[in-house]
């Protein structure tokens, strides 16, 4: 039963401050009204911006309406956690077209499960300080408005590139959720400190970013290496580069990152030197090798087969090698369609020459 002489102000500190005990940076309030947010949302899926991510189009309308994904929900505790490792050289491994990008939230464990398990240790801990009471805890593993939710409850603010900026952290932190029925005190939004900078449409290197806060998926690298299963678009092979699992380069020029800070937390450092690896020695695993070495990983959700597509795409975009040219011509004859057919698209652009 719920304790009836609870100070809701000093249990909202109190929550902060054990937030942080679980290793989030910061912890704010939300109410759950994303009244202001749900036309963009349909604007959004009506541009078909989505592409091939329907599960964008299911639930409802419980994405948009915390009461009805959990029902009783009045607040939503929204705290974010840092995840750049340090000393990864971004630059020169984006510059080395023989090396892959792999973006920087997957270099190391999978953050669900960590994030998840801190967020439930931080309900436990309320739950034995106030009593029964209703609570779910998400991390990027349901039908919510994360950043929305966060920009009210004055974590950031939504960049025109539609990621989540900081004033003091820049955007390298990953997002989580605790709905609850507490009747907390709410915190306030931040100001928008984009501004007039334009640096992050401008860098996009296949132009998803198709205007300010507005992203076509369809076009984006994170969307291509990630969550499409199927053949990516000819004309953008060539735009991707060397990023065969993600792209941060709207982050790298975004000039609030200069204040973010590197992460403590071990299970986010590099791992099987993915931080700087060789196209070469990464189309080489065999699908045993990948199911080891991803183990835990984000990585190992777009399986073998798409980690084989993805990094023939930007051996087809590195230097013409002959080594590179043998690679490919061992699996010119692999058993999915959706290899043979990157790789003989990678095998034109390496033999042109000839």
């Amino acid at each position: 039963m719920r304790n009836a002489t609870l100070d809701f102000q000093q249990l909202a500190d109190t929550i902060k401050s054990w937030g942080k005990t679980q290793g989030f940076q910061q912890v704010g309030i939300a109410d759950i009204d994303l009244s202001a947010y749900e036309p963009r949302f349909h604007e959004w899926l009506a541009k078909e911006f989505h592409g091939e991510m329907r599960y964008m189009t299911q639930h409802g309308a419980k994405r948009y309406r915390p009461e009805e994904l959990v029902p009783g929900t009045i607040r939503v505790i929204s705290l974010r956690m840092d995840y750049l490792p340090a000393d990864t050289d971004i630059p020169k491994v984006l510059q080395d077209p023989n090396k892959a990008y792999i973006s920087r939230y997957a270099l190391g464990r999978d953050y669900h499960k960590l994030i998840r398990k801190r967020l439930q240790s931080l309900a436990e801990k309320i739950s034995a300080e106030v009593g029964e009471h209703g609570y779910r805890t998400f991390a990027d593993s349901a039908p919510v408005l994360e950043k929305p939710l966060a920009e009210k409850a004055g974590l950031g603010w939504i960049g025109k590139h539609t990621n989540l900026i900081n004033r003091q952290a820049g955007s390298w932190f990953f997002l989580g959720e605790i709905y609850t029925d507490l009747p907390l005190p709410l915190d306030e939004a931040v100001k928008n400190h984009c501004g007039s900078c334009t640096a992050c449409i401008e860098i996009c290197p296949t132009q998803a970013i198709v205007g300010p806060y507005q992203l076509d998926a369809r076009r984006c690298i994170s969307y291509l290496t990630i969550e499409l299963r199927e053949s990516i678009p000819v004309e953008l092979r060539p735009l991707m580069g060397n990023r065969i699992y993600g792209c941060d380069d709207c982050q790298l020029v975004c000039p609030w990152n200069r204040y973010a800070k590197p992460t403590d937390e071990k299970d986010f450092q590099p791992r099987h030197g993915l931080s700087a690896a060789q196209l070469l020695e990464l189309f080489q695993w065999s699908e045993t090798e990948f199911f080891k070495k991803t183990e835990g990983s984000a990585i190992r959700r777009i399986g073998y087969e798409c980690w084989l597509r993805n990094i023939a795409v930007a051996l087809g975009n590195a230097p013409q090698d002959e080594k590179i040219i043998a690679a490919l011509q061992d699996k010119m004859m692999h058993e999915s369609e959706l290899v043979r057919e990157h790789v003989m698209w990678a095998l034109d652009r390496q033999t042109a020459w000839e």
